[in-house]
């Protein structure tokens, strides 16, 4: 005999699944579940029509957020854990809401997919949070987020993290350190420049560059990662000058040291190289890096102090900025010889 097919499990319908079938966007579905007053009577009935249809239950906790005494938070971090830095920033924020008594739901979320980025927001909502810290690498990460009707407070890393001095400071600091050393003529090798951090650090680059009236030879626009950094190292033009090379992360600098040397460029001896975020491998690299130690730390917990203060307006602030970023002089730079 045999046996039944067990019977396919189907994933619950979602507001966006129903904004879909009805035609509309996810803000009049959401208004409409909520009995909101700005929608047309035609409207209504075509997503009430949908909700029945597809038998749509609304997430009851997230419309009761605002007034509920919810102890968890949810995290959307963009799906790059390899990168040191913001894993240390959100390493530090869920420390500082654990101190508080609160527990956080991470859930990645590639950066690249507007759809990813809903069904990360739709899942972090059906935990119950009492607010949302959100990891945005990119101002379309932040503007995807910004178009969801979230009924709770909403924290973005990026912009509470930019009233700290690491975005004013950083590779300013490491720029004018070559430039006091007596280098003239730069090469350097950004993030990638659809991400905030990565424009920070370039725009400091070239506003020393300008004020000290130095020469940027060429730019390449690497990941973050180390492979990056090689293949802008083996592409660099190194007989026009250039002494030193601004990269904007350690790990591509790694690359870079590496590319260097199959190029039998002596790193400090004929040019410098200097990195960024001080990882704890970059005092091992041959030679030991010259780098900017930022506060990852301290901007995790500024950016959850101030989704916590959100959440309960009468908490007092106890994290108003991060430490200034401090330059770590090894043995990859010196003066041009």
């Amino acid at each position: 005999m045999p046996k039944a097919e067990e019977p396919t499990r189907r994933k619950a319908p979602t507001l966006y699944d129903v904004a879909r079938l009805a035609g509309v966007s996810h803000q009049t579905v959401s208004q409409v579940v909520k009995s909101g007053p700005n929608v047309k009577p035609e409207t209504r009935r075509r997503v009430e029509a949908a909700v029945a249809q597809l038998n749509y239950t609304p997430n009851m906790a997230a419309r009761t957020l605002a007034s509920a005494k919810s102890h968890r938070i949810g995290a959307l971090f963009f799906d790059r854990y390899d990168e040191v830095g913001p894993t240390r920033t959100m390493q530090a924020a869920v420390d500082h809401a654990r101190d508080a008594g609160f527990v956080v739901d991470i859930v990645g979320f590639d950066p690249r997919s507007p759809t990813r980025i809903d069904s990360a927001v739709e899942l972090v909502l059906q935990a119950g949070v009492a607010g949302v810290l959100v990891f945005a690498p990119t101002a379309e990460v932040i503007d995807a987020v910004r178009q969801h009707d979230l009924p709770v407070p909403v924290v973005f890393e990026s912009i509470a993290a930019s009233t700290s001095n690491e975005p004013r400071m950083g590779t300013r600091m490491a720029t004018e350190y070559l430039a006091d050393l007596g280098h003239r003529r730069f090469l350097h090798v950004s993030g990638p420049l659809s991400w905030v951090p990565a424009q920070h650090r370039a725009h400091q680059f070239h506003d020393v560059v300008a004020e000290r009236e130095l020469v940027s030879v060429a730019e390449f626009e690497g990941d973050w990662s180390a492979r990056s950094g090689y293949e802008s190292g083996m592409r660099m033009p190194l007989d026009d000058g250039v002494t030193a090379i601004v990269v904007a992360n350690d790990q591509m600098a790694l690359g870079v040291l590496k590319a260097l040397k199959q190029r039998n460029i002596r790193v400090p001896h004929d040019i410098s190289v200097i990195g960024f975020d001080d990882i704890a491998e970059a005092a091992f690299f041959e030679p030991a890096l010259t780098t900017i130690s930022s506060d990852f730390e301290g901007q995790g917990r500024m950016a959850m102090d101030a989704l916590l203060s959100a959440i309960d307006p009468l908490r007092p602030r106890e994290v108003e900025s991060s430490r200034d970023p401090v330059l770590i002089v090894r043995e990859s730079t010196s003066a041009p010889s």
